[in-house]
């Protein structure tokens, strides 16, 4: 995603599996984006939204070159023939338009970082456009139903309220499972509980075997725990191995640069 950040743009939401009343409030805090870190990690980096601002600016001419996620960011506008030299043949390159393959006609569209969730709102000259007068294809194309054209010129000196500007809102990555709440609620507790609120910590410490008045408890190898994406929380435990059972360290990403893509109108 081209959208991608270092970490979590929230905190996860939380539902408490210990007496929110007997934590200390100067801890709890910490031990909830804590929790989202750990947990965002530990699932491959795969859950939570970030909501962000783009200001598209228009390509002259496509120049035909394979591009990743990062680009190119704009491809709407009229189209017209540009002559190019390219292996000792001449081609026509069409710049900024949607007439080979996809329609008869010119498709006002704009190229976004991939994959966008939803679009929360476009900006022409500071003034929001209605929301049937664009869709999104592919979960990157912006594509103008109302008949205009995207603007050609974006003055990015100016905030996105200013006439000469646009900006689209886009919010990126994926809704959290509704396990994600109880699992959090798990973790951040023993993480209060660990930073010293006075409890009994549940997290597993380094002690391995406990014998007394003849009973013996063992306890799990922290460390092979760790090293297998663990925590030793059973909510917490469950809820990784259901959405990340692979132990991906990232989100996983599938190119297709041979062969031509389905549009998937409104998606």
């Amino acid at each position: 995603m081209a959208a991608d950040l270092t970490g979590p743009c929230a905190d996860w939401p939380v539902h408490w599996t210990c007496d929110l009343e007997t934590l200390n409030p100067a801890v709890t805090g910490i031990a909830v984006s804590s929790a989202t870190e750990v947990l965002w990690a530990l699932t491959g980096m795969r859950f939570g939204t970030c909501e962000v601002t783009l200001r598209p600016c228009a390509r002259d001419c496509f120049d035909g070159r394979f591009f990743d996620d990062f680009g190119p960011p704009w491809t709407g506008g009229r189209s017209y023939p540009q002559p190019a030299l390219i292996g000792g043949l001449w081609f026509n390159l069409t710049c900024g338009g949607c007439t080979s393959g996809c329609s008869c006609t010119d498709v006002s569209e704009v190229r976004l970082p991939a994959p966008v969730n939803r679009i929360v709102e476009v900006l022409i000259d500071g003034t929001p456009m209605a929301t049937g007068s664009y869709r999104l294809d592919n979960n990157r194309l912006l594509v103008r139903t109302d008949g205009g054209q995207w603007p050609r010129c974006n003055d990015l000196s100016l905030d996105d309220t200013e006439p000469g500007t646009w900006s689209v809102t886009a919010v990126y990555g994926e809704e959290l499972p509704e396990g994600a709440a109880l699992a959090m609620g798990q973790l951040a507790c023993a993480i209060v509980e660990a930073a010293g609120n006075g409890g009994e910590c549940p997290l597993p410490a380094g002690v391995q075997q406990l014998a007394r008045q003849g009973v013996t408890i063992q306890y799990p190898d922290v460390g092979e725990l760790f090293r297998d994406g663990r925590t030793g929380l059973y909510l917490v435990d469950m809820f990784i191995a259901a959405w990340n059972p692979g132990r991906l360290r990232n989100r996983s990403r599938v190119y297709r640069v041979d062969q031509p893509t389905v549009r998937r109108a409104g998606t």
